[in-house]
């Protein structure tokens, strides 16, 4: 069987949820089929609770992170060149997911809907397929009939002046370590981020998860089910992996 192009695995991606991403990186080190890429609880590989999914019909996205700084405007900031971030999009593979980093002086951090209907469209042009970002965004309906997937705080429909303070930089969102160029998966509970050169061993593990997973959900499901007949199942299972 030829081996899938990039592009193909980051589709066949989509077809998992972020939870098994998570335990096929670092979740679940114990298992065979883990890679054990980051600590399991310290890792900061996956969202914590603060980011609530904006289009849970969209379902999972995964693609490439591009990385942005934003703040409020203030004189004492450096004034970036204004096309760094668009230069950093186009030049990031595809498809894109845009994670993004906000702050604010205190008081204005629940109050800046950054992301809006026409900057989510500038963004679609080069292939952004998702944003993931620890602020609130606006324009809900706009944004939705686009099909960009959000991952944020909440919704707010205003802000003041607003400032790009770093693009194509190291960031961390809501617990989430991301270089630009690793790849991020996100849907409903979150987002999950892992080395680009882990692409193929990821799709691998995750297949045969769900795999197992669906295998044992048959078993569970099965009316002659019983306990002895899983504790039988799982010594089976112990002494394979010991061999």
């Amino acid at each position: 069987m030829p081996r899938l192009t990039d592009e193909r695995m980051i589709q066949e991606l989509r077809k998992f949820d972020t939870a098994t991403i998570c335990n096929v990186v670092a979740t679940y080190p114990e298992s065979d089929i883990c890679l054990k890429l980051y600590d399991a609880w310290w890792g900061e590989y996956y969202t914590d609770t603060s980011l609530h999914c904006m289009y849970p019909e969209l379902g999972p996205v995964c693609g490439y992170a591009a990385t942005a700084w934003y703040s409020d405007a203030r004189p004492e900031h450096t004034q970036l060149d204004p096309w760094i971030l668009f230069e950093h999009l186009n030049s990031t593979r595809k498809p894109v997911i845009l994670v993004a980093k906000q702050t604010y002086t205190p008081g204005l951090e629940n109050i800046s809907g950054l992301f809006g209907g026409m900057m989510t469209t500038k963004f679609k042009a080069f292939d952004v397929v998702g944003v993931v970002t620890d602020g609130p965004m606006r324009d809900y309906v706009e944004i939705k009939e686009q099909n960009v997937q959000y991952l944020a705080t909440g919704l707010t429909s205003g802000h003041g002046p607003l400032q790009l303070r770093g693009a194509n930089i190291p960031i961390r969102v809501a617990g989430m370590a991301v270089k630009p160029g690793d790849v991020v998966h996100m849907d409903q509970c979150g987002a999950c981020k892992f080395a680009a050169d882990k692409l193929s061993k990821v799709l691998e593990y995750a297949t045969e998860l769900d795999r197992r997973e669906s295998r044992d959900k048959a078993m569970f499901q099965d009316p002659k089910f019983t306990l002895e007949k899983w504790k039988s199942l799982q010594k089976k299972r112990e002494k394979k992996l010991v061999q």
